[in-house]
């Protein structure tokens, strides 16, 4: 049950980092899309992961 909790907690937390990142990113036409598989990578893989999709936006421009 406390397994649930942590990755429920990384969900949303993920969801809050890539909101805010395309905040900042939205002046840079780099808008990464806020949906189940964007918020799982960033929730199960962290920072790298973030940067893994900014890189794959980079080069499908």
């Amino acid at each position: 049950m406390e397994k649930i909790f942590t990755y429920l907690k990384r969900f949303i937390l993920s969801s809050f980092v890539l909101y805010g990142y395309n905040i900042i990113a939205a002046n840079f036409n780099l808008v990464i899309p806020i949906n189940l598989i964007t918020l799982s990578l960033v929730g199960f893989l962290g920072v790298p992961a973030i940067f893994a999709l900014i890189i794959l936006k980079m080069f499908t421009l």
